[in-house]
């Protein structure tokens, strides 16, 4: 009874993250064109942003999600939780709509809507989570062979992403910018999640910051919260809201996911039918993530064909020959 209790507190707290995240993408996105206006660009490596208060407000909410978010890992696996970011992508996209006049038409309400089944879909055949006794507990977990070789790999393609490709197709390919956050974000969920158990423990009475090892995921967690927030600010300022928010969610989700299986084994209990739906889930979601950003375009004007996703650059307005030349039929 206490584990269906603990999964209830986990997700309603996910929820109410997603919401406050979701709203976060767009008070943000509205405090970097103020910024851009009067100064450097972030997508251009400008910070002008910190002295404005419409992108303070965004990380305020931002930051009460993250909070909840936080919360709800230490109440839930984060194989339940994480999925529930299809909302914060949702609230994100209408927002954009609404506010920025980011066109949402049908076809990217259907791939809302099938993101958010595929995402249901996965919550509803989540496998049980090992019981954590100790921060202890976690730092074993992360400590073992298999684990550590999924985290090597992702700090080199970290490396590699910043040092070699942000610097020739950060302007131009999304996936760079996102996959450095989904990346960096994977390993800092495993990190908050022992923050959380450690909070939830030393509350009821255990406590866990005794332990150097809750001290040194507090510092990761902290050094890659950094990281991830500087690049999403530069995919963000550089690219649509609609197309940011979807592919953000399902890079992280899977990322975060495939962490977590291979740090707590997850999939150990799980039988063959309740794999096979989770990946339909997955599949799902891309097919929703593939269908907003195919036709992001078409509300604005349909009888055109959609262009391959650039950034937006003060130089696309002096090349639109160019660009239409590289436009795609779908």
């Amino acid at each position: 009874m206490e584990g269906i209790s603990d999964n209830v507190h986990g997700v309603i707290l996910a929820i109410s993250s997603s919401i406050f995240i979701g709203s976060s993408f767009i008070i943000k996105k509205q405090g970097l064109k103020k910024a851009g206006t009067n100064g450097k660009r972030a997508g251009s490596g400008g910070h002008s942003y910190l002295l404005e208060p419409c992108w303070w407000a965004g990380m305020l909410s931002m930051i009460i999600g993250e909070g909840a978010n936080f919360a709800a890992y230490a109440y839930a696996p984060a194989i339940l939780v994480t999925p529930l970011g299809a909302l914060s992508m949702i609230v994100s996209a209408i927002l954009a709509h609404f506010i920025l006049k980011e066109r949402l038409h049908i076809f990217g309400m259907v791939g809302c809507l099938l993101c958010l089944v595929g995402s249901v879909t996965i919550v509803l055949h989540a496998p049980l989570e090992k019981s954590i006794q100790s921060v202890k507990d976690v730092w074993y977990l992360a400590t073992e062979p298999g684990f550590l070789a999924y985290a090597f790999t992702v700090l080199v393609l970290i490396l590699i992403l910043i040092v070699r490709f942000v610097p020739l197709y950060g302007q131009s390919h999304l996936v760079v910018y996102i996959g450095i956050c989904s990346l960096a974000g994977s390993l800092t969920v495993m990190g908050v999640k022992a923050i959380g158990m450690a909070l939830k423990l030393t509350f009821g009475g255990q406590n866990q910051f005794k332990y150097f090892e809750t001290w040194f995921f507090i510092i990761f967690v902290l050094i890659f919260c950094l990281l991830q927030l500087n690049y999403l600010n530069k995919a963000l300022d550089t690219f649509n809201t609609a197309v940011v928010s979807p592919i953000y969610y399902v890079m992280f989700t899977t990322l975060t996911i495939v962490a977590s299986m291979i740090m707590f084994k997850d999939y150990v209990h799980q039988n063959t039918t309740q794999i096979i739906t989770e990946l339909c889930g997955f599949v799902t979601i891309l097919c929703g993530t593939f269908l907003l950003h195919k036709t992001k375009d078409m509300g604005s004007n349909p009888s055109k064909p959609l262009p391959v996703l650039l950034p937006k650059t003060d130089a696309d307005c002096k090349q639109t020959s160019e660009t239409t030349k590289i436009a795609v039929e779908v």
